[in-house]
């Protein structure tokens, strides 16, 4: 039988996809972890991994074993800390992702506050795409993300954070600023600027323009942010529009921009979540994270869904 040791070899090598990194995570020599597994390949009759590869992948037939191998390290690490969830203060490691058209805005409020009322937690935040925190979270790279939802992946719990109306952003040339009210239907492609593929904050403006293909603002640029506020300076320069959400829009509604507009009920919303796998052990600190960051909210966002929101999905 497989120890716990020679299963984090297992999963180092899985997650490195090569055998001195992999050793360098587990504070071992690389003789050390490959002659451990060549021990369970020989129990299990088995080969993991094709090393004339690189990088090395596992063979077919030992996915399901590396699969169950994760499992196992999974429920022993829950075991370990179930009593310290159940009586104890949030303590340990905490790794985060945070979608990029969140993270800016978000971030701020809560983070200094859960830095404080958490002192023993040692949490550490890093912008992903949300592909980025799927695939993350699935090889237990990250402890959760947050990120827009529903992701409707069964391995996942999604425990909502907040909802975030989006508001039309528009050039004071473009069709769109003559309306006094705007409707979803009034949204087009006609001259908009969309985040870079792989946000999924353009997947979701996409799909309430009806279309896949926008129109170029200039005929002869072809143009895609990583950054709503480079997005935001194009149209303040009086090029095409955007959608943003509601937190992106705090210095706009400020100075009272005559380009930034609501847009009329059931406004176009969308539901940002704290996301992690349902073997997720760390459930205290889960708590105190969702308390902290619903604690700070902002006014333009809100913590509960109602019947004047319609939640955009993600795919």
């Amino acid at each position: 039988m497989a120890s716990i040791t020679q299963l984090e070899y297992l999963i180092a090598v899985d997650k490195h996809r090569h055998f001195g990194k992999a050793a360098k995570e587990c504070s071992v020599s690389q003789p050390t972890l490959s002659m451990q597994l060549h021990k369970m390949e020989e129990e299990y009759g088995v080969t993991f991994f094709d090393r004339s590869k690189q990088p090395i992948l596992p063979n077919p037939e030992a996915v399901p074993l590396i699969e169950q191998a994760k499992t196992i390290l999974r429920e022993y690490q829950k075991l370990k800390h179930l009593t310290v969830d159940q009586v104890g203060e949030p303590s340990g490691e905490f790794k985060l992702g945070v979608i990029p058209t969140v993270a800016p805005y978000l971030i701020p409020h809560f983070l200094g506050d859960f830095a404080n009322q958490n002192p023993k937690v040692s949490l550490s935040v890093r912008e992903m795409t949300t592909s980025q925190i799927i695939e993350a979270l699935d090889r237990d790279e990250i402890d959760a993300g947050i990120l827009a939802t529903p992701l409707n992946i069964m391995s996942l719990d999604e425990r909502p954070l907040y909802y975030e109306p989006f508001y039309v952003f528009t050039s004071l040339n473009h069709p769109l600023a003559k309306l006094k009210t705007i409707n979803e239907d009034d949204l087009t492609t006609n001259g908009i600027w969309l985040l870079s593929e792989g946000h999924c904050l353009r997947n979701q403006v996409v799909k309430l323009c009806s279309t896949r293909k926008a129109s170029a603002v200039f005929k002869n640029v072809s143009f895609e942010s990583g950054s709503m506020e480079t997005i935001v300076q194009l149209v303040e320069q009086g090029h095409g529009y955007t959608l943003l959400p509601a937190m992106a829009t705090d210095r706009l509604a400020r100075e009272k921009s005559p380009g930034l507009k609501e847009i009329r009920s059931p406004t176009p919303t969308r539901e940002i979540s704290l996301v992690y796998r349902r073997s997720q052990y760390k459930q205290n600190i889960l708590k105190a994270l969702s308390e902290t960051v619903k604690a700070h909210l902002p006014k333009n966002v809100y913590a509960k869904r109602n019947s004047d929101m319609s939640i955009v999905q993600i795919k």
